[in-house]
């Protein structure tokens, strides 16, 4: 059974967005998404200062079974990508919530994030 903290907002994407109170957010898939893929071998992440709309491809992961895109949860502007994961993308494995964030973003419209799923509503769709 895979993890789901209480504390995030999720996609039906298997994305997963925490929120800041400074307008900022963490992303990265969830524990559900990285054991369906299998050990990730690469993972492909936007530069700082790209924009997104919400439900846009912004990269790639990569594992031993398939690729997949990674989809913006809402509309935000890249401020950072998890650049560990160039050289450990197995961190997105081992610490999907921790470690293996991908990207530091600053949210559109912060309001947007409760359109997301909460905990137990992704729970049910996984």
């Amino acid at each position: 059974m895979s993890t789901v903290p209480g504390d995030l907002h999720y996609t039906k994407d298997h994305e997963w967005l925490k929120a800041a109170a400074d307008g900022t957010a963490l992303v990265g898939i969830t524990d559900y998404a990285q054991q369906s893929l299998g050990d990730i071998v690469y993972v492909e992440l936007p530069k700082p200062g790209t924009k997104f709309a919400a439900g846009a491809t912004f990269g790639v992961v990569e594992s031993v079974k398939a690729a997949s895109d990674l989809y913006m949860p809402v509309e935000a502007e890249v401020l950072e990508a998890n650049s560990t994961l160039e050289s450990m993308p197995e961190l997105v494995n081992q610490v999907p919530y921790a470690g293996g964030w991908m990207l530091k973003v600053r949210l559109a419209d912060p309001a947007a994030v409760s359109k997301l799923l909460d905990a137990e509503a992704y729970q049910k769709l996984t």
